[in-house]
């Protein structure tokens, strides 16, 4: 049987599309993880310089979680 077409793209791109959603579930999980731990930081922190540095390193794991995803994503697209 043959196909029009239509089909065969759509099935050559599932593949790639299921792991570009699991690239974007690992980078929400990587957000959650930043949050939680400059929380539990923030929370333990004994002075505002401590707290304020726990906000930078969250802030910063989550940028390096979105930067590495939209790597990964390009990488798929390619």
């Amino acid at each position: 049987m043959e196909g029009n077409g239509k089909e065969t793209t759509a099935m050559s791109r599932a593949p790639r599309d299921a792991a570009a959603a699991g690239v974007s579930v690992r980078e929400s999980l990587q957000h959650a993880w930043a949050s939680f731990l400059g929380l539990v930081r923030k929370v333990t922190a004994r002075s505002e310089e401590e707290a304020a540095e726990a906000d930078m390193r969250a802030a910063k794991m989550q940028v390096e979680a979105t930067d590495e995803a939209e790597a990964k994503k390009k990488q798929l697209a390619d």
